[in-house]
């Protein structure tokens, strides 16, 4: 006979025991209340003072990455490290759910919404501007090296894709596999809170872990408002270029409103008939346009940014992640930092949305899906918008050759001028940023909706659609009443969130492992490993 274990992971609590079943919903007593009336507070207090409130939080911000630009660089490294040896362990066998659990979604849906979740609306926003922004020194370069020399172009590579690799992926994996494991393996709620009972245990139930889901639930809210609020200035910046629309407040309140119709259609046909369809149809619609971009455009070249891209990357990726003695402090802190807060202040959304749709998958498969695939897409996404884009200056052409970077939402669509069926391209681009936002806000309704509910995955779908309702609200009432202003001020609070987050996905780390340790010992115990 095997070596008997217990299990110190078993707990009497149920998903949603705390809830208050009232008017056909279904929400968690403490965690609804208290955010709707954060949320609300929050937002009225910025639409009476954007421009107070933006000065306020922005200053809260930098001084925030200023003082911790460390504290968040070693924490990313130490999640990258984390993740790379899960899959050499042999805890990488586990299988999330366990030994007879079976995949929910085939592989590409599976990666499909996890890509579309994860950031597939930040590649469109920024796969020309900042490889672009770095090439020609709109602000500052990577080791202060010289604009526009061969050093800047492959710096402008391998620091893009330092900040779309490796490292923000880390970062959701460690979140959506701790949230995976607690929820499938060990059947608590599918909550933030659940992968705090290795330090917490029961106490996890009470006020401390209402505190995490309330932390969770206000910076999901915020973050998904104030990139719907952007992401709608970014396509009324592109339909202005392309059809002369205008692009001020009521082309944008339109761009919010058609987005928030689309995500009420998808929670209304649920996980399989709403995100999963519209993931792939982001995928497919994404490969077309990269791929013609590679054939259409300067090929040779391309392929040559592709191995630039990964081998600066490879090259400088130490470098880059090293907090100390930086004499580029403000290309770090200004880019880096700001980047991992923000990638860290949406790991409870985007992590435990990826956690939802990975029920049945080996921790082994579940991080190659997550860290190394993305990874390598990116590479070549940035090596096809980035490359063209950076060949287009060197070469003169267009607006990115004559003017540089002046409007960061149109450079995607002032490289593609460039290329055969601009417009279409362009028209085609446009569609994607919104179809990706559509996802974004499902995903996240998806999100909040089981925080708010305890944990329950099943909750009515009238909640899901409220809270599809409350991020368009939002989006619009910020974009209405305060403009940018208001919009970035939000977006400080959000950012600002990424510290205390930090610290909870280092006591995450530390959770995750001791758990996937003590799950291993017991499958040995019983014969299963």
């Amino acid at each position: 006979m095997g070596e008997v274990v217990k299990d110190e992971y078993s707990t009497d609590y149920v998903a949603g025991q705390d809830n208050i079943q009232k008017f056909g919903l279904d929400l968690h007593a403490p965690v609804f209340p208290i955010t709707a009336v954060l949320v609300v507070l929050f937002v009225v207090g910025t639409l009476i003072y954007p421009g107070e409130a933006k000065e306020m939080l922005d200053g809260a911000k930098w001084d925030i990455i200023a003082t911790f630009d460390w504290f968040f660089l070693l924490s990313a490294n130490i999640f990258v490290i984390v993740c790379l040896a899960l899959i050499f362990l042999p805890m990488g066998k586990i299988r999330l759910g366990g030994e007879d659990a079976k995949p929910e979604f085939s592989t590409l849906s599976w990666f499909s919404m996890l890509f579309a979740a994860g950031m597939g609306i930040g590649l469109m926003f920024w796969g020309v501007a900042e490889p672009v922004a770095y090439y020609t020194g709109w602000y500052e370069t990577p080791f202060n090296v010289a604009a526009n020399t061969p050093a800047a172009e492959r710096l402008a590579m391998g620091g893009t894709m330092y900040h779309w690799g490796l490292h923000p992926w880390a970062i959701y994996a460690i979140v959506a596999l701790s949230l995976a494991f607690f929820a499938f393996n060990k059947g608590m709620p599918l909550t933030i809170r659940s992968a705090f009972f290795p330090l917490l245990k029961d106490k996890v139930w009470g006020w401390p872990g209402h505190i995490i889901d309330v932390l969770a639930v206000v910076a999901t809210i915020f973050g998904l408002a104030t990139s719907l609020g952007f992401g709608a200035q970014q396509a009324a910046s592109g339909l202005n270029y392309l059809f002369e629309t205008g692009s001020g407040t009521n082309v944008q309140m339109a761009i919010i409103v058609g987005v928030t119709a689309l995500a009420l259609i998808s929670v209304l046909r649920g996980l399989d008939g709403g995100v999963k369809i519209l993931s792939n149809v982001n995928m497919a619609l994404a490969g077309v346009l990269l791929f013609f971009v590679i054939f259409a455009g300067p090929t040779m070249a391309i392929l040559q940014t592709l191995w630039t891209t990964t081998s600066s990357y490879v090259a400088n990726v130490v470098p880059l992640s090293n907090p100390f003695g930086r004499e580029d402090e403000a290309w770090f802190q200004g880019w880096t930092v700001f980047y991992w807060a923000w990638w860290i202040s949406w790991s409870p959304f985007v992590g435990m949305f990826i956690a939802r749709v990975s029920n049945g998958r080996t921790v082994r498969e579940f991080i190659t899906a997550v860290l190394l695939i993305p990874t390598l897409i990116t590479v070549v996404w940035m090596s096809g918008f980035g490359g063209t884009a950076l060949q287009q200056i060197q070469n003169g052409i267009g607006a990115l050759a004559e003017n540089g970077l002046t409007d960061v939402s149109l450079a995607m669509f002032q490289m593609f001028t460039n290329l055969p069926f601009s417009e279409i391209l362009s028209f085609v681009g446009i569609i994607l940023v919104l179809v990706f936002f559509v996802t974004s806000s499902d995903s996240g309704s998806l999100v909040i909706d089981s925080i708010t509910a305890g944990g329950k995955t099943d909750a009515p779908t009238a909640q899901r659609v409220f809270w599809v309702v409350m991020e368009g609200a939002i989006a619009a009432a910020l974009i209405f009443g305060g403009g940018e202003d208001a919009l970035g001020a939000i977006q400080a609070t959000a950012i600002s969130a990424g510290l205390p987050f930090t610290v909870i996905l280092l006591v995450m780390t530390w959770g995750l492992l001791k758990g996937l340790s003590h799950e291993r010992k017991l499958l040995i115990a019983k014969g299963q490993m």
